[in-house]
């Protein structure tokens, strides 16, 4: 089992190549629909997500797609197995395992993400339907108080009990701690729960004899919130997010792919090359949902006479960002 996850593990760190995240909740996929006036079935997410996963060359710039549990049992129009058309690219298929947000006891207005229970034998079925690794998220706002220590070692916690479950069952754990970007803190308080989540979570990795050669770390960057007057630049951005980096992750841990919480397509490729032209411990690449997505989903607009282009939208900013975790990207002329 061992060279198994070491195999896979190998994989999702290649360089040059990033993970696209498309593990959307049925609630956020209607929220992403409702937006080109598409209802949201069954139907309507299988056609959108065969969209995605048979873009033409997106082996060349992805080397994994996490999915959603209805995704991953789902079949293509031609009656092939979502799972199998990503396999036959050799991209392997990883799935969202944790079940959402509850508010967490005692803590005020903080989340704690649930979905522990059962989680062993839903492995197994996970498995048999072609899934390799496997992605559970956790959520801390901020503010002048905000995540509260409970909060942070919960979820620290959370995130540990679910990766040594996953490397158990043989398959390797995305470990996503995300400082969410909603607020108006500033670009020294992001690094500062920054620092404080990652510390946390690598603790409890420690404890739990999470293996770190056999995870890849999702974090979301060291940004300034959305609301903040005044906006960190691109270059103060990958300064601090590499530094904190730096500071928290062992160089055990082969890669490092990045949410891109908020932020536009092209601000998150952008931050990205900067971090890639510094001298970096570990590979840095991308594990974006809506930044990967967005320009592709306008495109197609729920029609199919649309779908060539809107594959080739997704294609392309696939490729800027497989430059970007180079440090090659050079810019682009268009806003996607």
């Amino acid at each position: 089992m061992m060279s198994d996850l070491n195999s896979i593990a190998q994989h999702l760190a290649q360089r040059g190549k990033g993970i696209l995240a498309a593990d959307e909740s049925t609630g956020t996929i209607k929220k992403r629909f409702d937006t080109i006036k598409l209802e949201s079935t069954e139907s309507s997410r299988r056609d959108y997500r065969e969209i995605l996963f048979t873009a033409p060359n997106l082996k060349d710039y992805v080397c994994g797609v996490i999915l959603f549990e209805e995704t991953l049992g789902q079949n293509a129009a031609d009656g092939t197995p979502l799972s199998e058309i990503l396999h036959n690219q050799g991209i392997l298929p990883g799935i969202k395992v944790d079940k959402g947000l509850i508010p967490l006891v005692n803590s005020k207005d903080e989340k704690i993400t649930q979905g522990l229970d059962g989680l062993p034998e839903r492995f197994e079925k996970y498995y048999k339907q072609g899934a390799r690794f496997a992605k559970w998220r956790a959520v801390y706002d901020v503010d002048a108080k905000r995540p509260s220590m409970i909060a942070i070692h919960s979820a620290a916690e959370n995130l540990a009990r679910y990766a040594a479950i996953t490397q158990n069952a043989g398959m390797v754990p995305i470990v996503e701690p995300e400082v969410l970007i909603n607020g108006s803190h500033d670009l020294a308080r992001c690094e500062e729960v920054t620092e404080r989540v990652l510390r946390a979570v690598f603790r409890a990795l420690a404890i739990h004899k999470v293996t770190l050669e056999h995870i890849v770390l999702k974090p979301s960057m060291v940004i300034s919130g959305d609301n903040c007057p005044n906006q960190a630049s691109a270059e103060e951005v990958a300064e601090a997010t590499v530094r904190v980096l730096k500071r928290c992750v062992p160089s055990a841990v082969p890669t490092i792919n990045f949410l891109s919480g908020g932020q536009t397509p092209v601000q998150a490729t952008e931050h990205l090359n900067l971090m890639n032209k510094q001298q970096l411990p570990w590979n840095l690449s991308f594990s974006y949902g809506r930044a990967l997505q967005e320009p592709c989903l306008k495109a197609w607009a729920g029609n199919a006479a649309n779908t060539k282009e809107a594959q080739e939208i997704l294609t392309e900013r696939c490729r800027l960002n497989a430059l970007a975790a180079k440090g090659e990207y050079q810019g682009e002329e268009t806003t996607v």
